[in-house]
């Protein structure tokens, strides 16, 4: 059988994996494949934003993971979606702006990742970007990932903006310029109205280049390695296992659950759990799938008093048939802005010297995230805590590669993000109760007028807790015993091997994950072509 050869083969065709398929293959001189296990990205839902509410539970466009019961969360298993087919997570999530605080950065340095510190990771921010409001010293305005301003301002949000004022939070017009401090509208990585995912904004302008592959349906179950280097990929599409080989790496880019699934497949993880599960153990590496962290959000509803929500414009026919037309004329309204118009960063817990806290405020509300609205006017104020100290894992339960990994996030599993937990409902409750929300918040649905003590408040958070979809961390970057790639993002122990996505993560960054994982493939694309100029002169 002859096996297809490439330079680089890419695993995963999400928020990463796109933008290396892109930067790999862009001056024509490597061959680079692209694996996806989901299909293409064409279901109309994707692309408009809103339509997040049609993927959030899709069979096709969605993994549709669950947790194992988490212990500390009356022992729920935890719905976590994540993205499936061409753009990822990126296809299917809420499309904010978010590159965390210049501090995370700075952090990932001190622990011994050189190069990964703020003003070192800024140029690709800024390289990835293009801003609606123009180039600045830390916006960019030539890149191919759209961030757009909300041109309609909301009656309700801006509400919100001057309750937090009174509570002594400044407006902002920009959180991402390192300092993130402030209430106001998100930008969202949307075009003209319609989601610019990875796929839309990296990958669809590549995919003329002769030398750019992609295959869709096919999922990779596990490294070819010869010895300790890996030299190419096996996946299954359509039930037919196919083999690929890699003449330069391989590069792991299927996201914070996956990734350390395939490492651990193909026989680079903890030993005693590679034995348990039959997997001759090519390297043992004690941090694959540990280390996993994710942002834990507790929803707030209120009913509203006025009919100015997103739940009163998709109530009726009438109100769809408008926001629709609106959005089909110049790409505005409900529609073209997702779920999510606005946030807030502040700080809660003693000591802390920046915000520990962060707030998605949604101009809709229902039971689920992703559900259909409530029947009455209504806002969620979604609030999480952005640097928790619980880490959990990530491990297979057996070496058949189409079973889901057990995930175990380990929620609230610290004394500090018990803490978090209870203040940031009472300080949601205490910016619901300000003089500016008087005249909107008519009464609150959840947790409900009789959820009032502390253990009350924390019952409520075990019980009703949930991801915002923010795992990361599984196979970090470092160089003590626990970490997986050093800070070029090469697999310890392993040569012709990289994991380029949110995985890599030592701590989890003060924010949402999209807008980093496409910084991380940025910077990973810098690296791998000059380590193939330096390998070409030294030949």
């Amino acid at each position: 059988m002859s096996v297809a050869e490439f330079d680089y083969v890419i695993v995963g065709a999400g928020s990463s994996g796109c933008v290396l398929a892109n930067r790999l293959s862009a001056d024509g001189r490597y061959k680079v494949l692209l694996l996806e296990a989901g299909p293409k990205d064409n279901y109309l839902w994707i692309h408009i934003p809103i339509g997040y509410g049609k993927t959030m539970f899709h069979k096709t466009y969605n993994w549709g993971f669950y947790t194992d019961p988490e212990a500390n969360m009356h022992d729920r298993k935890i719905y976590w979606p994540r993205g499936r087919g061409l753009g990822g997570s990126s296809s299917i999530n809420g499309l904010v702006v978010m590159r965390g605080q210049s501090g995370d950065y700075d952090h990932w340095a001190q622990l011994g990742n050189a190069g990964w510190d703020w003003n070192s990771v800024l140029p690709y921010f800024i390289k990835s970007e293009h801003n609606s409001r123009g180039a600045s010293a830390t916006h960019g305005a030539d890149g191919p990932l759209w961030a757009s301003d909300i041109e309609e301002k909301s009656e309700l949000m801006e509400a919100i903006i001057r309750g937090a004022q009174e509570l002594g939070v400044p407006r902002t017009n920009d959180f991402n310029g390192g300092n993130q401090e402030g209430v106001g509208y998100f930008q969202l990585f949307t075009r003209n109205g319609c989601r610019n995912s990875s796929a839309v904004a990296y990958l669809k302008p590549a995919r003329g280049r002769k030398n750019l592959s992609v295959e869709t349906d096919a999922q990779a179950t596990g490294l070819i390695l010869e010895g300790r280097r890996a030299v190419g990929m096996r996946y299954r599409k359509h039930g037919v296992l196919h083999e690929v080989k890699a003449r330069r790496e391989v590069i792991l880019s299927a996201g914070s659950l996956q990734s350390p699934q395939l490492l651990q497949l193909s026989g680079i993880g903890p030993a005693g759990l590679l034995r348990r599960h039959g997997i001759d153990v090519v390297h043992d590496l004690p941090g694959v799938g540990q280390n996993l962290q994710d942002h834990l959000q507790f929803r707030l509803m209120y009913r509203v008093s006025k009919p100015i929500t997103t739940n009163d414009d998709l109530r009726s026919l009438a109100g769809q048939a408008r926001i629709g037309l609106k959005w089909l004329m110049n790409g505005t309204g409900p529609l073209g802005i997702g779920i999510n118009q606005g946030g807030l960063f502040t700080r809660i817990l003693p000591g802390s010297e920046t915000p520990d806290i962060q707030f998605h405020f949604a101009t809709l509300s229902a039971e689920l995230a992703g559900a259909k609205p409530h029947p009455w006017s209504g806002c969620t104020f979604s609030v999480c805590q952005l640097r928790p100290e619980s880490r959990g894992s990530v491990e297979i339960r057996s070496a058949d590669p189409m079973e889901a990994p057990a995930m175990r996030p380990n929620y609230l599993a610290t004394e500090r993000d018990r803490l978090c937990a209870v203040e940031s409902i009472k300080y949601a409750r205490k910016l619901a109760a300000t003089a500016a929300l008087k005249p909107y918040i008519e009464s609150e649905y959840k947790p409900g007028a009789e959820v009032r003590s502390d253990s009350e408040i924390l019952e409520f958070a075990r019980e009703n807790g949930a991801t915002i979809f923010h795992p990361t961390g599984t196979c970090k970057m470092g160089s003590d015993r626990m970490a997986v790639t050093d800070a070029s993002l090469r697999v310890h122990g392993i040569a012709g091997l990289r994991v380029v996505d949110c995985s890599i993560m030592p701590t989890l960054v003060s924010g949402n994950t999209h807008a980093p994982a496409v910084m991380i493939a940025e910077k990973a694309s810098d690296m791998i072509l000059a380590a193939a100029r330096d390998q070409s002169i030294a030949a």
